[in-house]
């Protein structure tokens, strides 16, 4: 029988080149030995590399927040150094992974997560064995007591003879991934038997047909994950085979995709067949892939064809992230963990694109690193570098970017983009940034999966979040989501109905039966309206948004229910913290700020709250105001939370449209930072704005200092000056250098022919696309649009002169 090193050099040298071995052996074959020791240098490099991946590099351990941070990486490593007791069924006593009943059902999700996080406690107590400063730094009982642990998983649970339960990512990313990079840190302390044994794990749970296909479970993050499990157990087992076949199956993920998960031409990223997530599995891919492609640079195996991928940065990670936060509307069932945020979930990202950079176009890495430090500077709540949870790596990549002082802070940049293939649109101006969350037959109403997310059933409802440069950003991040009422989330519309935690079932993502969600931008400016149909109610609205210079106008009409509850529209739900009482002021009046305070008002014009924003309601509204404390635990909304019970105040400006509501609607204009005055001259200026609709069949506004007309068509008809005769968006601008940009999508994606008519003077078409069968000009332009089916709901732009 042969040793076990012979064994491994066998096993190394038939996957380096098998044909030769069949053809001639590998004894006699010239320049053999030679291949093979440059094909084992080549390894022992990646592994140093993944290794600098792992631990960061250029940072001063005696330097702030370094210190602190391999402090702290020391005092959890000697914890779990100090409540290791290896038994049959677990390493740690609160850790046992042994299911005594092992299936696939929840309950074994738990045990299956046990084996994961033995695993990353064993790789917490390797860095701090690799890392300086630590207290813990080259200990002979660390190492060996991590050695010892992987040995007993692998023994016991995590080998080639057990046969999975729980979750499939347990055992194919999550174990394989924290077992191979704990031995890259302990690569030289461990034998062959030992890697071979391990890597046979891997080789058991992460077989080569997970890439025999795109589906299922490998596509997307899953797939870069799966990717990255298989390279590194091939640099670990020194198998170049194993990390070629790998290296292919990334290829998959850089095309833009027309359906299903992954990132779409607008920027869109779908994950679990219909889930916004670029803050979640987004952000793993991104992590996934800008670090693949950092390890693997220069070598045999490096990734190429990622010129897609490299451009979603600019496409789909930038226009969610503002001065250092993730909107929480792409982060799905995240946004109910305990310990993150949607600033914790931007820190990662934030790194992966300067790492990703390096292997970019010197103008991207440059505009990108601009575009980094610029948030790491404005984030006045949570900035990065002070962020425990970012690792020493991730640190280290923004610590050097903050100290280059030839590197200058980029702004946020003005624009409005409509993401239509995942029902979402981000607004941004100078001061202030907005979104909209929506729910459409292809996109859930929210995700609810792993007893994570219980309550957010509301948040594809039309939520309207913001923020502003100096205000807002704590909005969400401060214990918003335990504490919050699921039913008033900010800028939905919804019944009080009450719905069970989890409706719609654990992995349902229910869509609801809405076609027309979507709109129109021309980069600047935007129109965007949602059908709504609530979850697991019979309450329907129609909602629009125009998304202006200052402020965003807010329409909803045919508001309807029978089911024997209250419908309301939240027009704001600010989290004041926990002692806020910023003032509110309705008409000029001064509200009182005592906590449990209530109030109506009959014929409101304005509204503003200190230090947040303003609210104009054009003709007058019925308001609603109420101050609050609620408290709740992150228990609540997901059984992996803590039981704590916390508290915040809220401050809710909301309209009462009664029980089972006929046709109700709704107006108000938003300012975000608005102070009260300038509220106040908002709703007194008559002629800003026009709203030319609000019903069930065209909603549509004209605000005459913009040269700003939008119409949303939910049916044919005429609003104004615009005509469409089928289901349509429009937007028209008109320019102060006589021309006029015209924007039509068609949401539904039902259009087989459309016209649009503007009832203006128009003398030429400068430019059009294709999709624009027939342009005629004149004392009106007539635009024929073909079939727009296939649009997705993209926006088709159209540019004139005026006369």
């Amino acid at each position: 029988m042969p040793s076990a090193w012979s064994r491994r050099t066998f096993v190394r040298a038939a996957a380096a080149a098998p044909l030769a071995a069949a053809v001639c052996g590998t004894a006699t074959r010239p320049g053999f030995a030679a291949e093979t020791a440059a094909m084992s240098t080549e390894f022992g490099e990646l592994r140093a590399k993944w290794r600098e991946l792992i631990l960061g590099t250029a940072f001063n351990p005696a330097a702030e927040p370094f210190r602190k941070l391999l402090a702290d990486l020391g005092t959890s490593a000697r914890t779990h150094l100090g409540t290791m007791a290896p038994t049959a069924g677990s390493l740690w006593p609160d850790l046992v992974w042994a299911d005594p009943d092992p299936d696939t059902d929840a309950e074994s999700y738990e045990y299956s997560a046990r084996i994961v996080t033995s695993y990353n406690r064993l790789n917490t107590m390797a860095q701090a064995y690799c890392q300086p400063g630590t207290g813990l730094t080259g200990s002979t009982e660390v190492r060996d007591a991590v050695i010892a642990g992987l040995d007993h998983l692998n023994s016991e649970v995590y080998n080639d003879r057990t046969a999975r339960y729980g979750n499939w990512w347990s055992w194919q990313i999550g174990a394989a991934q924290s077992l191979m990079d704990t031995c890259v840190l302990l690569h030289d302390h461990l034998t062959p038997t030992q890697t071979d044994s391990y890597c046979r794990a891997v080789d058991h749970f992460v077989p080569d047909s997970v890439f025999d296909s795109y589906t299922g479970t490998s596509t997307g993050a899953n797939r870069v994950d799966l990717c990255r499990s298989v390279i590194l157990r091939g640099i670990v087992g020194e198998n170049p085979d194993k990390v070629a076949l790998a290296t292919r199956a990334l290829a998959p993920v850089f095309p833009y995709v027309t359906s299903g998960d992954g990132f779409y031409a607008d920027g869109s990223f779908i994950q679990h067949r219909n889930v916004p997530y670029i803050g979640g599995y987004g952000a793993v891919l991104h992590d996934g892939v800008g670090r693949l492609m950092a390890l693997l640079r220069g070598s045999s195996w490096e990734v190429g064809g990622a010129q897609s991928f490299l451009d979603t940065i600019d496409r789909a990670i930038a226009p969610f992230i503002y001065n250092g936060l993730m909107m929480d509307n792409v982060s799905a069932r995240g946004i109910s963990r305990v310990g993150t945020s949607d600033h914790s979930r931007a820190h990662g990202l934030m790194a992966t694109i300067l790492l990703v950079g390096q292997g970019a176009t010197a103008e991207e890495n440059a505009r990108w690193r601009a575009m980094v430090k610029g948030w790491l500077r404005r984030d006045y709540y949570y900035p990065a570098l002070s962020d425990p949870g970012l690792g020493l790596a991730r640190t280290s990549l923004l610590q050097t970017l903050q100290d280059d002082d030839s590197v200058k802070a980029a702004p946020e940049p003005v624009e409005h983009r409509l993401f239509h293939n995942m029902a979402r649109a981000t607004h941004r101006r100078p001061g202030w940034a907005a979104s909209v969350s929506m729910a459409a037959k292809n996109i859930a109403h929210y995700e609810f999966g792993n007893g994570e997310n219980a309550r957010g059933y509301h948040t594809g409802a039309g939520w309207l979040s913001w923020w502003g440069d100096d205000f807002g950003l704590e909005h969400y991040a401060d214990e918003f989501w335990p504490t919050v009422d699921p039913y008033r989330l900010p800028g939905i519309t919804a019944s009080r109905k009450p719905l069970p935690d989890g409706a719609g079932g654990n992995w349902g993502q229910p869509c609801p039966d809405a076609t027309w969600v979507g709109g129109t931008t021309n980069g600047r400016f935007g129109a965007t309206g949602q059908h709504l149909k609530g979850l697991m109610s019979t309450m329907s609205a129609h909602k629009s948004w125009f998304w202006l210079e200052d402020s965003v106008v807010c329409l909803g009409a045919g508001i309807s229910s029978s089911d024997g509850f209250t419908v309301e529209t939240t027009i704001d739900n600010r989290n004041l913290g926990a002692k806020g009482a910023p003032a509110l002021t309705v008409d000029g009046t001064v509200q009182p700020s005592v906590q449990g305070w209530t109030a109506g008002f009959e014929d409101a014009r304005w509204a503003h709250i200190a230090g947040q924003a303003g609210y104009v309601f054009p003709g007058g509204a019925g308001l609603r105001a109420v101050r609050e404390e609620r408290t709740g635990a992150w228990r609540d909304i997901n059984t992996n939370g803590t039981t704590a019970p916390v508290t915040r105040r809220y401050l809710t400006l909301f309209t009462d449209h009664g029980t089972d509501p006929t046709d109700a609607s709704y107006a108000y204009v938003l300012l975000p930072g608005a102070g009260a005055d300038a509220t106040a001259r908002r709703a007194a200026d008559k002629g800003w704005l026009r709203i030319l609709a609000n019903d069930r069949e065209q909603q549509g506004i004209r605000v005459p200092g913009l040269g700003f007309t939008a119409v949303n068509f939910w049916a044919p008809g005429t609003v104004g000056p615009v005509t469409a005769s089928a289901p349509a968006s429009v937007l028209i601008r008109e320019n102060r250098d006589g021309t006029a940009t015209v924007v039509v999508s068609d949401p539904a994606r039902q259009a087989a022919t459309l016209e649009v008519v503007w009832n203006r003077t128009v003398s030429a078409v400068l430019s059009k696309p294709p999709t624009v069968t027939s342009a005629r000009t004149g004392s009106a332009l007539r635009l024929a649009f073909g079939d727009l089916t296939g649009q997705a709901g993209a926006p088709q732009k159209v540019t004139v002169r005026l006369t």
